[in-house]
């Protein structure tokens, strides 16, 4: 592969993948799975054991009884993700998720820093939910594993990060699993579906058993009537006892119990219909995620006062303290379930992004082989479970447990990003003030005649098209200079279909759109005390960016939008995923300094593979170095110094 000038490596960065109706439609994978099976893996890669512990951390320490509002704004934030990764799973029903979106929207480069920290995502957290659930057993058996483990294999190590002992059970469970899915994908998720069904029914049976028990008095208790030892304290009591920034607090980390969800879009090529299965699925799993941290964290205020619950085990102490010493052992048989379910729904997506980028060549291409008999990915879900189990046998992944948030929310942001460019993005078909006649010579032969000035290297289109015009039409572009933009940043004559131009604009703007989002964020978490005191400083540079990304809003939702059918679309577009976006920056900067350092490292070993392989063995470069190209009756191709 030539590369030869920088242009050629800028080019390279930005190209993007081109897939036509017959690869939407194709797939190597087998297409077994339903709309049931597909809600049941999203519910049950969320639904995990911090169904159990979220809400009594977060009542106890953050919010109080407003942890119900807690969930509230988290489950609408993660609805608004949601959302977008439903319009995407519509438009683009391939193996991949975040990954594929932003290819065949942004470019190959973001992609590949995207499917790059999806990997990471999924492997720390397949591996923190093994090593959750070696734990969680070891608990019942009095650490008899433990100990065990410590006298037959210690690992010598002072690191902060690394375990004392090789946990050969998380090991083993998870290597278990990955041989599982790599023998049949609807096998597996038939046993993921019980799981789940078996965990949902505990958390009825919490919610309707602790409904007996429940006062609305602990949501009213008065300050003198608390006593607790807790580090923070009772607060204020009555039901906002943190006040309400204790429930905007709590909703930041309640956020986190929502992750998962995402697994649901890496099975594009594995279901049927994924045009509406996804959606729904999406839509549905988030619905029941929402309604039952709703259902717990209500009874489990109402049941036993907010100061006095257990961070760690809450369900199980208040059902003890309440007189019901058997809904403990309910709650621990629903809680290994949990993690089961959790476990193969963290783990089911890896290979699924392994998979996809194998196939366009920007890791080895062996780790996407799809096996003849068990049609799925076996080489890579194998190495995913082997590479999986190392993590959770060596490491205390209590340090390393934010890693997944922040490659979750990077993923989110992206998402959210290419649903509004490719909503406002000009399409070649609809362009219809774009065209003009060309003077026709007067030899009609029959010829097609076509016009060749479509960016085929940048592979502008989600899919494809035929380039072929049967008229003498050609496409307009309106020349982009300072007027014509200033013109058309608030659309004063009401254009009707996207152009060149506008695409421009609204891709403009959503890029600055994300660095004001970013320092936005950091004015709220560097001068959140100055901004509680109302700091003029803080809250005029505050203001004034907030300001500005109002107007960018109201610029963007002004522009004309492509008129392609879909058959799920993101509703109140451009403001759902704007909002999603400032969401998910926020949290991300809210992460602590070392996860930064860690995702660091990471990407430099990322951007290292794409220039030293990935650049240069990428199945885009391939092809638009081999698709011919008809021009007035005749084939040309392009060479390699032209594919980028």
């Amino acid at each position: 592969m030539v590369v030869s000038t920088g242009w050629s490596w800028w080019h390279a960065l930005g190209r993007r993948k081109v897939l036509d109706s017959l690869a939407l439609g194709s797939s190597e994978l087998a297409r077994v799975l339903s709309t049931f099976d597909l809600t049941a893996l999203g519910v049950g890669s969320t639904l995990g054991v911090g169904v159990y512990v979220l809400a009594g951390n977060v009542s106890k320490n953050i919010a109080g009884p407003a942890v119900v509002v807690s969930f509230l704004i988290a489950a609408v934030a993660s609805l608004f993700a949601g959302l977008c990764y439903a319009e995407f799973g519509a438009r683009v029903p391939r193996a991949g998720s975040a990954y594929i979106y932003s290819y065949v929207c942004v470019g190959e480069f973001v992609a590949f820093i995207i499917g790059w920290n999806l990997i990471l995502e999924y492997v720390i957290g397949s591996a923190s939910v093994a090593r959750g659930l070696s734990k969680y057993l070891d608990s019942l058996l009095n650490e008899t594993m433990e100990q065990t483990f410590l006298e037959t294999m210690p690992m010598a190590t002072d690191s902060f990060a690394l375990s004392p002992y090789f946990d050969i059970f998380a090991f083993g469970i998870s290597f278990i699993l990955a041989v599982a899915l790599s023998l049949g994908v609807k096998e597996s998720s038939l046993v993921n579906s019980l799981f789940t069904i078996v965990n949902i029914a505990v958390v009825l049976f919490v919610i309707l058993a602790g409904s007996f028990k429940a006062d609305s008095k602990n949501w009213a208790i008065k300050k003198e009537d608390i006593i607790t030892d807790s580090p923070q304290g009772g607060g204020e009591g009555g039901f906002f006892p943190f006040g309400v920034s204790g429930a905007i607090k709590g909703a930041a980390t309640c956020f986190y119990g929502f992750v998962g969800f995402d697994c649901v879009a890496t099975t594009g090529e594995e279901v049927r219909n994924p045009q509406k299965a996804i959606p729904i699925a999406i839509i549905l799993s988030l619905t029941i995620i929402f309604l039952s941290y709703f259902g717990v964290s209500t009874v489990l205020t109402l049941m036993w006062p907010y100061y006095l619950q257990d961070s760690d085990a809450p369900i199980p102490k208040v059902f003890l303290e309440t007189g019901w010493p058997v809904a403990q052992w309910i709650v621990t048989i629903g809680g290994i379930f949990g993690l089961c379910a959790s476990l193969f729904g963290a783990m089911f997506p890896l290979p699924r992004i392994i998979y996809a980028m194998a196939m366009d060549g920007l890791i080895f291409q062996f780790l996407g082989k799809v096996h003849h008999y068990f049609k799925t990915p076996f080489y890579g879900t194998l190495i995913a479970g082997l590479l999986t189990g190392l993590m959770a046998a060596i490491f205390d992944l209590d340090q390393l447990v934010n890693m997944m948030s922040i490659g979750t929310l990077l993923a989110y942001t992206i998402v959210a990003a290419c649903v509004l460019l490719l909503r406002y993005k000009a399409d070649v078909h609809e362009e219809t003030e774009g065209y003009a006649l060309l003077p026709s010579d007067g030899k009609d032969n029959g010829e097609e005649t076509v016009y060749t000035d479509l960016e085929l290297c940048g592979g502008s289109d989600i899919v494809s098209s035929e380039y072929i015009e049967s008229t003498n039409l050609v496409t307009l572009k309106e020349p982009v200079t300072f007027g014509t933009v200033s013109r058309q940043l608030f659309n004063p004559f009401r254009k009707k279909h996207p152009t060149f131009l506008s695409s421009s604009v609204v891709t403009v703007e959503v890029l600055v759109f994300g660095i004001l989002s970013t320092l936005l964020g950091l004015c709220v978490v560097f001068w959140e005390r100055d901004l509680a005191d109302l700091n003029p400083w803080a809250l005029s540079v505050t203001s004034v960016i907030g300001g500005i990304l109002v107007l960018i809003l109201l610029s963007v939702s002004l522009q004309p939008p492509s008129s392609k059918p879909l058959s799920f679309k993101v509703p109140f577009v451009p403001v759902v995923p704007a909002v999603s976006i400032v969401i998910n920056i926020y949290l991300m900067l809210r992460l602590d300094g070392n996860t930064w350092i860690r995702f660091g490292v990471w990407m430099a070993i990322g951007v290292m593979l794409y220039f030293g392989y990935s650049i240069r063995h990428s199945e885009e470069a391939m092809f638009h170095c081999k698709t011919p190209i008809p021009v007035k009756g005749k084939w040309t191709h392009y060479s390699r110094e032209q594919t980028f």
